[in-house]
């Protein structure tokens, strides 16, 4: 997949994830993106670590978006966690 594809996939995987989890982010559509990509990422490889199968197989393949969704929450909670007590 080329660069487009994964920032297309960020921003949407990021946006699902914040939309799954509903709550005040002090994050814009920049931060939603790179939660997504990193999300991404981190799905693909929990994947492979987990149930070793390659997730990211591909721009419209169901795994490609699960595992970019289920990153992308995981890095939201932590990002969360992490920023909790410096909102103001």
């Amino acid at each position: 997949m080329g660069i487009l594809a994964w920032i297309i996939i960020g921003l949407l995987a990021g946006a699902i994830a914040k939309a799954i989890m509903p709550g005040r982010d002090p994050g814009g559509i920049i931060i939603t993106m790179v939660i997504g990509i990193l999300g991404g990422l981190l799905g693909g490889w929990l994947g492979k670590v987990i149930f070793h199968v390659h997730s990211i197989n591909g721009f419209f393949h169901l795994s490609t978006w699960i595992a970019a969704i289920v990153g992308s929450m995981i890095l939201l909670a932590l990002y969360r966690a992490v920023t909790h007590g410096r909102r103001s």
